[in-house]
């Protein structure tokens, strides 16, 4: 940073190739004052705005936030908001460096985050996945959406869960570990494997089929999903904002896939139709993905 806060613009000067993403959360769509506290709605959206960043196997860089603060919802909040911001921004290396505060009928924080990279060659994008690739996810699924359920009292189960769900962590290490291990194609897991990984098939024009069973469930998950009559497996498949990655990786990068990162093998992709299958012992499964709403 040559310039930040404190003058009309920032300067930076940081690497040859720039990686920009925008995102936004907004009180009663994304989450829910009351269930959150501030400085958890600071961390969410900072790491749902890094987690594109890791999907692309970028090096985090610069962060700028918009904050739209509701009739009272207080300085001592929107201070504590912040500080989640600049906790995470700390830990994963990232400069805010910029923003605005305005006011609005309800809170919302947009978030503009800027990675880097020396070279092309080294980004991956979701058009990369070739017949014949493994498909893998890191870490493990279901998590958040198990916490959520847990917050609005549809079921009970571990402060973990909630955890996971309040306070998501950018796989930014991860993603570039695969990126240089020759990861072919990626995205985060913000709306649920059932509809991210069917972006992948979609701009690869390829066909990708997982295998329900293979999917890294978190400690329970399945708990919580038949607490509330969900199938696991497709509750862990259909719920976002895990904020995983989800990948594809030529066979014979599975080893060097393996050393680069914690993952699970869940499926494969084929020359079929460019769409997804969900397939599990008693047959495919139709799914969507989660969606936000009021």
């Amino acid at each position: 940073m040559l310039r930040g806060i404190g003058d009309d613009a920032a300067v930076v000067r940081a690497g040859s190739y720039a990686i920009t993403s925008v995102d936004a959360i907004v009180d009663g769509v994304h989450f829910r004052l009351g269930q959150s506290s501030p400085e958890d709605i600071g961390h969410r959206a900072l790491a749902s705005a890094l987690s594109d960043l890791a999907a692309m196997g970028a090096d985090p860089g610069e962060a700028y936030v918009v904050l739209i603060v509701p009739e009272g919802f207080g300085e001592a909040a929107a201070l504590e908001l912040h500080g989640g911001i600049e906790a995470l921004a700390e830990r994963c290396a990232t400069t805010l460096a910029g923003g605005d505060v305005v006011a609005g009928p309800a809170l919302a924080v947009c978030v503009t985050v800027v990675g880097w990279s020396e070279s092309p060659q080294r980004l991956i994008g979701r058009d990369g996945a070739r017949a014949g690739d493994l498909v893998g996810v890191t870490g493990s699924l279901g998590a958040s959406g198990a916490g959520r359920a847990i917050l609005e009292r549809r079921a009970s189960g571990d402060a973990a869960l909630v955890q996971r769900h309040l306070r998501p962590e950018p796989q930014l290490d991860a993603g570039r570990a695969l990126a240089a291990a020759g990861a072919s194609a990626m995205i985060d897991l913000s709306d649920g494997l059932a509809s991210d990984a069917a972006q992948i098939a979609q701009q690869s024009g390829i066909g990708l089929e997982i295998d329900l069973e293979a999917l890294p469930l978190a400690a329970g998950v399945a708990d919580v999903a038949r607490a509330i009559g969900r199938d696991p497996l497709e509750f862990a498949a259909s719920e976002g904002e895990d904020y995983e990655l989800c990948f594809c990786a030529p066979a014979e990068r599975r080893a060097a896939i393996e050393s680069a990162a914690a993952v699970s093998w869940i499926g494969l992709a084929s020359a079929g139709p460019a769409a997804l299958r969900l397939v599990a012992r008693n047959g495919e499964r139709r799914l969507a993905g989660y969606e936000h709403s009021l």
